[in-house]
């Protein structure tokens, strides 16, 4: 019987997955510099995509980095637990394996909900997929 429930609870959390891919990134360190906030892996069908932040989730700049295939990254909209947004026009190519300009965070070090970019994966020879990643710049000026 518990093999039964347990299937049955794996088999249901697993397309609970499935539907939302995207995972909420949480940063659970609050050091100051550099920290991965979310990743997600983008391809030729879809041209927007979002990661939401939870927990240790102020930043005062952030920078995308790119593998596996280029992308055009044309705009951000960056959402605050405050409720306000900040909207940035990029139109930037982002080669495979690397990283785009550090985008500053209008008012400083600030609470993020979520980014959303809107990008182009760029044709490439094996039509590969580019994983992109978001990193986040943490000063903590409010703890010194």
């Amino acid at each position: 019987m518990k093999k039964i429930v347990a299937l049955i609870l794996i088999s249901i959390l697993g397309n609970f997955g499935t539907a939302y891919a995207q995972k909420p990134a949480i940063i659970l360190s609050d050091k100051s510099g550099w920290h991965k906030i979310g990743k997600v892996t983008v391809d030729f069908k879809k041209e927007k995509d979002e990661i939401s932040v939870l927990v240790a989730d102020r930043f005062a700049k952030i920078k995308f980095k790119v593998e596996d295939a280029p992308i055009d990254l044309i705009s951000l909209e960056i959402y605050f637990e405050s409720g306000d947004k900040q909207n940035i026009v990029i139109n930037s190519k982002i080669k495979s394996s690397g990283e785009s300009d550090v985008i500053n965070i209008n008012g400083g070090e600030r609470n993020l909900k979520k980014i959303v970019f809107v990008y182009k994966t760029l044709p490439n020879r094996k039509d590969k997929k580019a994983k992109v990643e978001v990193w986040g710049f943490k000063t903590n000026t409010d703890k010194k």
